[in-house]
């Protein structure tokens, strides 16, 4: 088996990628061979720092030999069962082990294989339960301006990210968006939570009274949106919104896709805001990134409120072929206990303020016009060049990576969440690099 593969060799014309602008790209192709700990590395034998986790998902770092062991004895074992009437041992020690590390109440799991089906699977729990409880009228679903809910037709829907809505003509109907949070007039170079904009919440109100609080199901939010760059929700804003949406008879989604499984030095952004969703959604981290899986977590009342009618009816017409796949349940339960061993799912508080220090120290900058933080998770926003929004974000996340750092580019920002065995060095090196890149492309 070829493990550096020559960029002269390569044939790229095969493959569509995703979320990537193809005919750039591969005219000179950023190729990564393997991985290790904080580390990817090149076909050309360079190490790169991963500033991102991945894809924010490589929670535990790279090469995790107990994850691998654990998918190789499941294959072996029990490569595949279907989850339709029928079920295997580990799918509910996984659930069980999950509902121990959630937010007290949520301990109903449904299992998916990606944030996006995670997304889609709780707008329907919504809607269903809705339906179930006598609430028909409420189908309604509300999204939030720059939210990013995954690329399924609900989550593209509820979502409110401007280029992902318009490339696509149809949505789905009775889909509205209360306003984002990111207020660079009041809250810029924010360390932690904003002090300003809590009351955007009310814009919920607002909703209620334009469409009638009994047509709305669900309100969907990222507690701190990931894709567009970490948007850190103001002081008291969710808890404000978890009111409103209790006051009228709404459910309340936390898209913890990006947040889930230690990000914020807590084991979900509910924990560490103090606030508990109706339902969760989760996917990434659940796996350490090895084997597509997500997983909604719901309270009993959701849960409970469709388990109606004779029993030997599905309660839930919804599910996938690959819905805790044993091979997904497997890697879920090793990194699971990878978490629980190291403490990862906490480690984060003990960094958080070093990293956070060490972002807002790039204040200053040429072109810096916002540093945003919150537990592991940080950006740095650029000022467009008039060549075009992303521009100058592309030659900098391009010049990181020559330089060894692979990190996030949303248009002109840049997203960053290191594994979480991150240590203050790489840290350090993933400013410097930032820093230098940022000057250099200026």
């Amino acid at each position: 088996m070829t493990v550096h593969q020559k960029p002269n060799t390569l044939q790229t014309d095969s493959f569509w990628m995703p979320f990537t602008a193809n005919r750039q790209f591969k005219k000179a192709p950023r190729l990564f061979a393997s991985a290790e700990g904080m580390h990817y590395t090149t076909v050309d034998g360079r190490k790169v720092i991963d500033g991102s986790a991945g894809l924010w998902c490589v929670n535990a770092g790279h090469g995790r030999r107990q994850i691998a062991a654990a998918v190789e004895r499941q294959l072996m074992n029990l490569d595949f069962a279907p989850s339709f009437n029928m079920g295997h041992p580990l799918a509910f020690d996984f659930a069980e082990r999950l509902t121990e590390i959630a937010p007290k109440g949520l301990d109903r799991v449904f299992f998916t294989n990606s944030g996006s089906e995670s997304v889609d699977t709780a707008l329907k729990i919504a809607l269903a339960y809705q339906r179930a409880i006598g609430q028909g009228t409420r189908t309604r679903l509300i999204g939030r301006e720059r939210g990013y809910h995954g690329v399924g037709f609900g989550g593209m829907s509820v979502g409110g990210m401007v280029a992902n809505r318009r490339a696509f003509a149809t949505h789905l109907p009775g889909v509205d968006h209360i306003r984002h949070t990111h207020d660079l007039t009041r809250n810029a170079f924010a360390k932690d939570m904003p002090e300003h904009g809590a009351e955007l919440a009310d814009d919920l109100e607002r909703m209620v009274a334009l469409h009638g609080a009994d047509t709305i199901a669900a309100v969907i939010v990222e507690p701190v949106p990931g894709s567009t760059a970490v948007l850190p929700p103001p002081k008291g804003y969710l808890k404000r919104l978890r009111e409103i949406a209790d006051k009228h008879g709404i459910l309340l989604i936390f898209d913890e896709v990006i947040t889930g499984f230690g990000r914020l030095g807590t084991p979900f952004a509910a924990d560490y805001f103090g606030v508990t969703p109706d339902m969760m959604t989760t996917a990434k981290g659940i796996t350490n990134g090895t084997v597509p899986c997500g997983a909604v977590f719901a309270t009993r009342k959701v849960h409970d409120g469709l388990m109606t009618g004779p029993e030997g009816t599905i309660e839930l017409f919804h599910g996938y072929t690959y819905s805790a796949h044993p091979t997904a349940c497997a890697a879920g339960l090793a990194t699971l206990d990878i978490y629980k061993d190291e403490g990862l799912l906490t480690r984060g508080a003990s960094l958080a303020e070093y990293w956070r220090d060490a972002l807002h120290s790039l204040k200053g900058l040429p072109n810096v016009i916002d540093i945003r933080n919150v537990g592991l998770m940080g950006a740095v926003e650029l000022s467009p060049r008039s060549d075009g929004v992303g521009a100058r974000g592309y030659d900098v996340m391009v010049d990181c990576f020559n330089r060894g750092l692979y990190l996030r580019m949303s248009g002109d920002s840049f997203a960053m969440s290191p594994p979480l065995i991150v240590e203050k060095s790489h840290i350090d090196d993933i400013v410097s690099i930032l820093g230098d890149a940022i000057k250099r492309v200026a």
